[in-house]
């Protein structure tokens, strides 16, 4: 008897979508001969969605079919002819570690390994396909990207806020691209969606293929985005330096800000990542400043007890208390975002003076020295992984999907599933219990 989806699980429709048949040989077998009998994937190779095995024996009881994503990697039979594809790249939104990684991997692999010559890089994200611009395409090859990967930021450039996708289709067909690759955030990924369907609208045979990209870790369905593990490595650093001013003084406050818009991963993971922070402050847990249990209360405490503390904060923690504010919104249509940081520096000072107790609060805000560095060993590999997993999929006919990671494997991932929504730190879950166990601060919200 056929096995039935449960409500649940059909709702989570993990179909990748094709332009149609995979006919032709791919010619990796000749370029990779001796690496085994793994060397090719199949859609029917999967990895489960649900990380809870007694919840799928759950499922497997009740009749349902577990979800489950189809496996990344290179397939025997692709869709495209490599002798006569043309590719396209484009960064979008704001810079991250690891974006020329990506851009790297992607050339080589499709240079290399399918022999696919004609590789163009859009400039300045979105804005590239748009003629009034009138941004120059950039011709990639492996000579003019082999060491990029040394350096920050994107060559290609990027830029943010929307564009119309009849003119970036438009481009597309008058080039006779037959994937693009977009990199980028929540934005970028949900013009990605837009394009591909305009695409498929006008019976075009392009593939679109998204790379995920914040630092903030907060691309929903995806475990891991590339950057991450570099911003956590400089946000260290930085807490090693608030730590150092803060102890050097009579109490002595560190102050950082990091980055997390609505989500506080990057905060909580460098919280013990060096395990001198007294404080962390992210967007998904409340907080108050004054009462029993409030910031500053506690912090007093913290000072008369150890003569110092350090407090890390993410960007998008404490919002609350700009509520009465006017809204701004920036080019890409994200709220701009009160400086936290600056504010909770001005807070600490107004009440430890009202109380004739001198501070000495130092206040570090390494944003952008996170956002335009290099990327480090763990990503370089990581978007090699991504990169290259990009080409297999758009090889092989793909389109609207993006390339992940879940339960500590490449994955495709409908576009579907992830645009639009966002992925945050569970207050109950592990990291942020043992973010709570290294910290000891325990609640800072008045009952």
């Amino acid at each position: 008897m056929k096995k039935k989806e449960s409500a649940g699980a059909a709702s989570m429709d993990t179909k990748i979508d094709t332009l149609g048949p995979a006919k032709i040989q791919t010619p990796i077998s000749r370029q990779l001969r001796g690496a085994g009998q793994d060397l090719f994937k199949s859609d029917a190779d999967k990895v489960l969605i649900e990380l809870n095995p007694e919840r799928v024996a759950e499922m497997i009881r009740a009749g349902s079919i577990p979800p489950a994503f189809e496996t990344a990697g290179a397939r025997e039979k692709i869709y495209f002819d490599p002798s006569k594809l043309k590719c396209a790249l484009v960064t979008c939104g704001g810079l991250c570690p690891g974006l020329n990684n990506i851009i790297r991997s992607i050339v080589l692999e499709l240079y290399y390994v399918y022999g696919v010559k004609h590789i163009y890089g859009i400039r300045y994200g979105l804005q590239g396909f748009v003629p009034k611009y009138r941004h120059d395409v950039m011709e990639l090859s492996p000579d003019n990207v082999v060491n990029i990967h040394e350096m920050g930021g994107s060559v290609l450039g990027s830029s943010r806020g929307p564009q119309d996708i009849d003119e970036i289709v438009d481009c597309l067909e008058r080039m006779n691209i037959g994937i693009i690759f977009m990199i980028g955030g929540d934005g970028t990924l949900m013009a990605a969606s837009k394009i591909a369907v305009k695409i498929k609208n006008r019976n075009l045979k392009i593939s679109v293929i998204g790379i995920p990209k914040t630092i903030d870790n907060d691309i929903y369905m995806v475990s891991k985005s590339f950057g991450f593990d570099s911003a956590v490595d400089v946000a260290t650093e930085a807490i090693k330096a608030a730590h150092t001013e803060a102890e050097g003084y009579p109490n002595g406050i560190g102050l950082i800000k990091l980055m997390g818009r609505h989500s506080g991963f990057i905060a909580a993971t460098a919280a013990l990542a060096q395990q001198d922070v007294n404080f962390a402050l992210i967007p998904e847990i409340d907080f108050d400043l004054e009462g029993e249990n409030g910031l500053l209360t506690k912090l007093e405490k913290r000072l008369s007890q150890r003569k110092h503390a350090v407090i890390l904060i993410a960007e998008g923690a404490g919002q609350k208390f700009f509520a009465s504010d006017k809204e701004e919104y920036d080019a890409s249509g994200n709220l701009k975002l009160h400086d936290i940081g600056l504010f909770l520096r001005q807070k600490a000072k107004t009440y430890f003076d009202a109380k004739g107790i001198e501070i000495t609060l130092k206040y570090i805000d390494p944003s952008y020295m996170v956002r335009s560095l290099p990327a480090n060993a763990n990503d370089h590999v990581y978007c090699t992984f991504l990169g290259r997993d990009s080409v297999h999929a758009g090889m092989a006919g793909k389109t609207n999907m993006i390339i992940g990671q879940w339960n500590g494997c490449i994955v495709h991932v409908p576009m579907s599933m992830t645009s639009g929504k966002r992925k945050q730190l569970r207050p109950g879950g592990k990291l942020w219990q043992t973010v709570l166990e290294a910290t000891g601060q325990g609640s800072l919200v008045n009952s």
